[in-house]
């Protein structure tokens, strides 16, 4: 090709190589034109030329077509409609088919769906299928596919949610142990605490920590791990409260075990004499909320048969029926200012977390007047547990709900809990935590399904003091991809959800961050063949 430039500037002549002569006559103004203005055309024009042969040739390899013009670039560049090339190699009776839903009793008894894909590609290359019939054939085998995956993971939840709901032979084991050695022996009958520091339990220089428990094994993991790593265990005072049946287990276990110098004491429900004096709120909504799930749960079998659900929903359900979300235990901490009239400030421990650090510098964090110092659970990086917030726990399609409450409002987490006793006293806590139980119960469990955090968040709305996340990290029994170094720094570890660390389904790798606080040569441990390691 040759380029000619008359000495005017106003007639650019181009030569093709092929002889014959063709002529572009370019119209320019008077005026004079920069050779670098041309310069710069013709360096764009060549580049825009190997672009072209550029895509050309790609498009050739690729074997989408086998043109090498400019109409392969208008393929490539043109745009999508819902996704799809308007030219898509794909035949459109594929999408179709493969978007018209097929029903589950469609594919029962039947024995031609392809189960894998060697089975599927062998069956294509076998018989002569058009587009239809081989979106057809697709279909079938992936659907077919998810409804097996969709039933092993509902078995999964049933498995774990029986896994989780029942007591090891272990645990039984060491209850029924220590049971017999409280009826023959006086020492495992030794009052607790001491005459002595009864006067300790009220005194209000000590740092008075509760922990509501109907397993001996979980309350003396935290009781351990609790006053081994106290710097001054002699201000230390942990109230044991249990129900009737654990009362002689438990009391038997402290007495033959003591931390001295912490001072330990352990109460059955039906010591305390507020307990005693006549209706307990909470124990009338505990018989009501349990005829209430027996009725619209209908138990694990139900649950499970109603296989309409997605997976998640159904794990939910059968997290409903958790015997801990019945448990006196777990409610009990609502009435602290009632079972401790004397106490100005404790901090309320659950059973399944262990202590890690000296926990007496709670006590100089400045609650400004609020009632609940915790953790909140909105700010962190995993999707599961640190990212909670009001929406979460409560049901915001509920006018009741959504009159009241803000579902972006940051939520905050039970297991570790700084209670200023007196603060709380000036509030309506109680009565609104006993108010909203009853209000949920009346509408069929419709403003919350479980648990005793949504009341707890609705009847400590405005009274919750923020502290650091340091002393209290959650999911332990939840996520096994926690970071063990994380893990090993805090403050205080809380294996909340279904793999408490005493199961065989807790996460191998962080049960021993738990397991340590237990004696292996301990003869009730022994005895009951309960793993330490």
């Amino acid at each position: 090709m040759q380029l000619h430039i008359s000495p005017s500037l106003r007639h650019v002549t181009v030569l093709p190589g092929n002889g014959v002569r063709e002529f572009i006559k370019v119209k320019v103004r008077a005026r004079r034109v920069s050779y670098r203005m041309l310069f710069y055309s013709l360096l764009f024009f060549t580049f825009l030329l190997r672009f072209v042969f550029l895509l050309s040739t790609v498009d050739t390899i690729d074997a989408e077509t086998k043109c090498s013009t400019l109409g392969c670039v208008g393929k490539r560049l043109r745009p999508r409609i819902l996704g799809r090339r308007l030219d898509s190699a794909v035949p459109e009776v594929i999408y179709q088919v493969l978007e018209q839903p097929l029903g589950s009793d469609e594919l029962k008894g039947r024995s031609d769906i392809p189960e894998t894909l060697e089975e599927f590609m062998d069956e294509v290359k076998n018989n002569i299928l058009d587009a239809k019939d081989f979106a057809f054939k697709l279909r079938e085998m992936v659907t077919l596919l998810e409804q097996r995956t969709r039933n092993a993971k509902i078995q999964e939840y049933l498995y774990r949610h029986v896994a989780s709901s029942s007591i090891p032979k272990q645990l039984l084991c060491l209850a029924l142990r220590l049971a017999h050695e409280h009826s023959t022996n006086a020492a495992a009958r030794r009052q607790l605490p001491l005459p002595e520091l009864v006067p300790a339990l009220v005194d209000n220089s000590y740092f008075h920590f509760v922990l509501a428990s109907d397993n001996v094994l979980a309350a003396s993991v935290v009781a351990n791990s609790l006053v081994q790593n106290s710097l001054r265990p002699q201000k230390f005072v942990l109230h044991v409260i249990t129900d009737g049946k654990t009362y002689s287990p438990m009391q038997a276990w402290f007495s033959l075990h003591p931390l001295s110098p912490a001072i330990i004491e352990v109460k059955a429900l039906q010591h305390f004499d507020w307990f005693a004096k006549g209706k307990v709120p909470v124990l009338e909504a505990m018989e009501k909320d349990q005829r209430v799930r027996s009725r619209f749960r209908g138990g694990s079998s139900a649950i499970v048969e109603h296989n309409t659900e997605k997976p998640h929903i159904i794990a939910a359900k059968l997290q409903t029926l958790s015997p801990k979300y019945n448990s006196v235990m777990n409610h009990i901490r609502i009435h602290l200012p009632e079972l401790f009239p004397s106490l100005n400030k404790v901090v309320f421990l659950d059973d399944d977390i262990v202590v890690q650090a000296d926990l007496s510098p709670l006590w100089d964090i400045d609650m400004n007047g609020k009632a609940n110092g915790a953790v909140e659970t909105c700010r962190g990086k995993d999707k599961f547990v640190m990212s909670k917030r009001l929406e979460n726990y409560l049901n915001f399609s509920h006018p009741m709900i959504a009159e009241n409450f803000n579902p972006n409002e940051c939520a905050w987490a039970y297991g570790m809990n700084i209670f200023d006793l007196e603060a709380w006293r000036k509030t309506n806590i109680s009565m609104t935590y006993h108010h909203w139980v009853e209000e949920n119960l009346k509408s069929g469990l419709s403003l919350w399904q479980l648990g005793t955090l949504p009341p707890g968040l609705i009847a400590f709305h405005g009274h919750v003091h923020v502290i650091d996340p340091f002393w209290h990290m959650l999911g332990l029994g939840y996520q096994e991809n926690t970071s063990l170094a994380d893990a090993e720094t805090a403050g205080v570890i809380h294996f909340n959800g279904r793999a408490k660390p005493w199961l065989d389904i807790a996460f191998p790798q962080l049960r021993p961050l738990w397991a340590k606080y237990i004696n292996s040569s301990d003869k009730f441990i022994t005895g009951c063949h309960i793993r330490t390691s």
